[in-house]
């Protein structure tokens, strides 16, 4: 499985996290949410949402999507952001390790993909049984430098 885009090697630094058991459609929101940010700031971003301070704003599937405070529809996903704050940390150290400078770098690309899930089930009445599947998701990001 690749990356969705072609980079120049030089000046980017790249990321994958493969069947993470998060949510897809959390991923999704909070991805949209992080795009195009300085990676300091997409941390600081993704903290305050951990702690609780700050919700992700859902724009898809939203109906019966509690409201919160100066947002609208949104949640606070804690699992979903300890993730991507994770591979954010681990793509900015492979920048690092390229000699890029970690203060200039901005997030070029991020998107979450649905991958395999684990099959399971679970138990009915009268010895039946339906399926009940674990979600997990991929996480592709790519981060570059900020032209000057």
């Amino acid at each position: 499985m690749g990356y969705s885009m072609e980079t120049d090697p030089e000046t980017t630094a790249k990321a994958f996290g493969r069947e993470y058991q998060i949510s897809p459609k959390k991923s999704v929101e909070v991805c949209d949410m992080v795009r195009g940010r300085d990676v300091d700031n997409a941390l600081n971003i993704l903290d305050e949402v951990i702690e609780g301070e700050r919700a992700v704003p859902y724009k898809k599937h939203n109906k019966r999507v509690a409201h919160q405070k100066g947002v609208g529809p949104g949640g606070y996903p804690q699992k979903v952001c300890k993730k991507v704050r994770s591979l954010i940390e681990e793509c900015k150290a492979n920048a690092e390790n390229k000699g890029l400078d970690s203060e200039e770098l901005r997030i070029k690309h991020i998107a979450a993909h649905r991958a395999a899930p684990i099959q399971g089930f679970r138990p009915r009445a009268f010895g039946r049984s339906s399926p009940q599947d674990t979600k997990r998701t991929n996480i592709e990001i790519i981060l570059e430098e900020k032209e000057e």
